[in-house]
C-alpha cells in the first residue's frame, strides 16, 4: 500500500507527505515521523498504522484531539480510507491511498456534523466579560488551514526526513 497525507493549504494549494513506514507518529516533537511545529499540536499527537489494505489512526492522548471526517477519535483506533479528512490541530489533511482520490478537494462547508453534545449550563461571566467554563468542544475549526508557501521554512519542519 502506498499512502500519503495531503495538507490542504489556505490558498487552495496542497502539499503531499508520503508515509514511509508501516507506523507514522505525528506530533510536535523532533523525533516524530511527521513533525508539525505548532503549539496546538501535542508532542506525540497521533499515530497512523498501515496494516495490509487498511490504515488505522490512533490518538495518542492529544490535548486537542484528532478528528476523522469531523468525528473525534477517542479511546480506540479509527479506520481511515482514501479520501477521508484528518484534522490535527488547525491543519486538515486528505488521506491518499494508492493514488486515490486522484483529485484533492477541501471538505465541504456545511457537511453533516456529528451528533451535538448537550450544552452545559452557562457559568457567570468574570470581570473581563468572558464566560467561565465555556464548552469549546463543538467549535468547528475544520476550515482553518495553515497558510504556508513551498519556500516557507515552517513547511520544511513539517517533514522530518
Amino acid at each position: 500500500m502506498n499512502a500519503s497525507l495531503v495538507l490542504l493549504k489556505k490558498n487552495g494549494g496542497h502539499k503531499t507527505f508520503p508515509l514511509a513506514g508501516n507506523v507514522t507518529v505525528i506530533g510536535r516533537r523532533d523525533d516524530c515521523d511527521l513533525r508539525i511545529p505548532l503549539p496546538m499540536v501535542s508532542r506525540r499527537h497521533c499515530q497512523l498504522s498501515l496494516n495490509g489494505s487498511a490504515m488505522e489512526l490512533r490518538d495518542l492522548g492529544s490535548r486537542g484531539g484528532t478528528f476523522v471526517n469531523g468525528k473525534k477519535v477517542e479511546d480506540q483506533t479509527a479506520t481511515v480510507r482514501a479520501g477521508d479528512y484528518i484534522r490535527i490541530g488547525p491543519l486538515t489533511f486528505v488521506c491518499q491511498i494508492d493514488g486515490k482520490p486522484e483529485k484533492i478537494v477541501p471538505p465541504k462547508k456545511g457537511a453533516p456534523k456529528t451528533k451535538a453534545k448537550p450544552k452545559p449550563q452557562k457559568a457567570p461571566a468574570d470581570d473581563s466579560g468572558s464566560k467561565l467554563g465555556e464548552d469549546l468542544s463543538d467549535l468547528d475549526v475544520s476550515d482553518s488551514f495553515l497558510n504556508l508557501d513551498e519556500s516557507d521554512s515552517d513547511m520544511e519542519d513539517l517533514k522530518n526526513a
